[in-house]
C-alpha cells in the first residue's frame, strides 16, 4: 500500500469515528471548499484568457481552421 493511500485510509477511518452530525458538517464544509477551489481555478483561467486577448494572442476562426492548424 502506498503512503498516500494509507494516509487516505487513515483519514476515512478517523472520519468514521465522528458522530453522524459531525460527518455531515464535515461533508458540507468540504463541498463548499471544493466549490470555492473550482471557482478560483475558473476565475484564474478567465483572467489568463482576458490577458491573452488584451495582448492580441487570441485567434478567431472556424473549427476547420483549427483542425487545419493542428495538421501543420
Amino acid at each position: 500500500m502506498t503512503e498516500q493511500s494509507s494516509t487516505f485510509q487513515r483519514a476515512i477511518e478517523t472520519i468514521e469515528t465522528l458522530s453522524l452530525n459531525d460527518q455531515e458538517a464535515l461533508l458540507e464544509l468540504f463541498q463548499k471548499r471544493l466549490i470555492e477551489q473550482r471557482r478560483k481555478i475558473l476565475m484564474d483561467e478567465i483572467a489568463e484568457v482576458r490577458q491573452e486577448y488584451a495582448q492580441g494572442q487570441v485567434q478567431f476562426g472556424s473549427v476547420a481552421d483549427f483542425m487545419a492548424e493542428l495538421d501543420e
